[in-house]
């Protein structure tokens, strides 16, 4: 390992990536169906509500920092593309960068921002209403039609959050081809 490698943005990039793929892949593949078999319901939500904004804040930053770390492309006689930000933006990059770059960042943001605080303020008021109703929200019908909207509305904030996440894995995987075909 030279010097070079270190203040070069390649090896920042590569393990930028590694880290969203990995991140999203135990998250949604493993670490979060094990916590949802194996913890109590009450711990595995407020085991998530703390996760959650951690998981969408790296989901939002990785590619920021991908963005700024991108490394242009290099023939054997030196660089041929425009590294950073200017290398994403590259017109010839639409595809094969910047959209799966761009829908990372925005399926991360969507999470972090809007969906992620609308689901967690949806979970206190069914804790509220679980209150006033002397009834879990997960408990068999029939249940108040206040608990019955909340959670109508809490599987569908879900169900949106599940989604996005799922665009951001597609986005990783797809510019992970991106990143692989350069190594050929």
């Amino acid at each position: 390992m030279s010097f070079s490698s270190l203040v070069s943005p390649g090896p920042y990039h590569i393990i930028s990536y590694g880290t969203l793929l990995g991140t999203t892949f135990f998250h949604s593949f493993v670490g979060g169906i094990i916590a949802f078999q194996v913890l109590p319901r009450p711990q595995f939500s407020a085991l998530m509500t703390k996760i959650f904004p951690v998981y969408f804040s790296i989901q939002t930053a990785i590619p920021v920092v991908l963005t700024l770390t991108y490394p242009g492309a290099t023939s054997a006689f030196g660089s041929t593309g425009a590294a950073g930000i200017a290398g994403v933006l590259d017109p010839d990059n639409r595809w094969s960068v910047l959209a799966p770059i761009a829908a990372i960042f925005f399926t991360g943001l969507a999470n972090l921002a809007v969906i992620g605080p609308a689901t967690t303020k949806c979970m206190k008021e069914r804790k509220h209403q679980e209150t006033k109703d002397g009834k879990k929200s997960y408990d068999a019908p029939p249940t108040s039609q206040e608990m019955t909207a909340l959670n109508k509305r809490f599987s569908q904030l879900h169900g949106i959050s599940s989604l996005l996440n799922l665009g951001n894995f597609i986005a990783t995987v797809v510019y992970g081809f991106t990143l692989a075909s350069r190594l050929d």
